[in-house]
């Protein structure tokens, strides 16, 4: 199950985040994951929640926006959906797509950061003299 090493990957990223710019916890983290990059949504947020226990994401919500694989053709430049499984033949010339345009992303997009409250200063009772 490699959701677990990229699961694993996501939170130590976050984690060096975290430690470079002051942060102590995180409410979400956000991944753009591409239709055709072979990762299970499902099996990513069990795997998320087990590599997040005792770090600053701890409690986060894994939002993942799922991007829809693209191809464009080779000789007419025509774009398509590719769907799954992938269709890389193109829909109005028949040709061999050149490149697949998008589906194979897998990114974090945005960290939300829980907001450190301190608590109020009290004032210590006055001694007299």
């Amino acid at each position: 199950m490699h959701e677990l090493s990229i699961a694993m990957a996501v939170v130590e990223q976050v984690q060096e985040a975290a430690a470079e710019h002051g942060h102590v916890a995180a409410s979400s983290v956000s991944l753009r994951l591409g239709e055709l990059a072979g990762v299970v949504p499902q099996a990513l947020r069990f795997s998320f929640e087990l590599a997040a226990a005792g770090t600053v994401l701890e409690g986060a919500r894994l939002c993942i926006e799922q991007v829809p694989g693209r191809a464009r053709c080779a000789g007419c430049d025509t774009e398509w959906a590719t769907g799954v499984p992938p269709s890389l033949w193109c829909p109005k010339c028949r040709g061999s797509a050149a490149d697949l345009v998008s589906g194979r992303e897998l990114h974090i997009a945005e960290v939300r950061w829980t907001v450190r409250t301190d608590p109020p200063v009290t004032a210590s009772p006055h001694e007299e003299s």
